[in-house]
C-alpha cells in the first residue's frame, strides 16, 4: 500500500470513479471498530476489508491505521495479540473488547446522530 501523509490513498479501485475519500480521525475509529466486530484481523486485513466494502472509495493508509489502533488500545477497546496469518507469516492481530463492543454501539449512535446533523444543514 502507497504511503502518504493523508489517511486515504489517491487512486480509486473503479476507472472513472471519485478519487477516495479522506477519512477523519473518529471515522477511521468507527471503521476499524465495525471491522473487529466481525472478528479479529491484523492491520492489513482491516485496511483491505475497509477498501473492499467501501467499494474501494475508502482506502486507508498505514500512516493512519496504525496510531488509530494505538489509540483504540490505550482506550481499552481493542486488544492486540501475536498470531500467525495464514501465509504463516507473525503479525498482531486486533480484537474487540467488550468495552470495545460498548463503544462501538455508542460510537454507532453518535455517527448517526452527526449525520443527521449535517443532512439537515445540506437540506436547509
Amino acid at each position: 500500500m502507497p504511503k502518504n501523509t493523508s489517511p486515504t490513498s489517491p487512486q480509486s479501485a473503479e476507472a472513472g470513479a471519485q478519487p477516495p475519500q479522506e477519512v477523519l480521525r473518529g471515522t477511521l475509529d468507527l471503521l476499524i471498530l465495525r471491522v473487529l466486530d466481525t472478528g479479529p484481523r491484523h492491520g492489513w486485513a482491516i485496511t483491505q476489508r475497509i477498501q473492499q466494502t467501501s467499494k474501494g472509495v475508502l482506502e486507508i493508509n498505514q500512516g493512519s491505521l496504525y496510531p488509530a489502533l494505538q489509540r483504540l488500545e490505550r482506550r481499552g477497546w481493542i486488544r492486540g495479540e501475536w498470531r500467525r496469518t495464514e501465509q504463516n507469516r507473525r503479525a498482531r492481530f486486533y480484537l474487540l473488547t467488550p468495552d470495545g463492543e460498548r463503544a462501538f454501539g455508542d460510537e454507532q449512535i453518535s455517527w448517526r446522530r452527526y449525520v443527521q446533523a449535517i443532512e439537515a444543514v445540506l437540506t436547509t
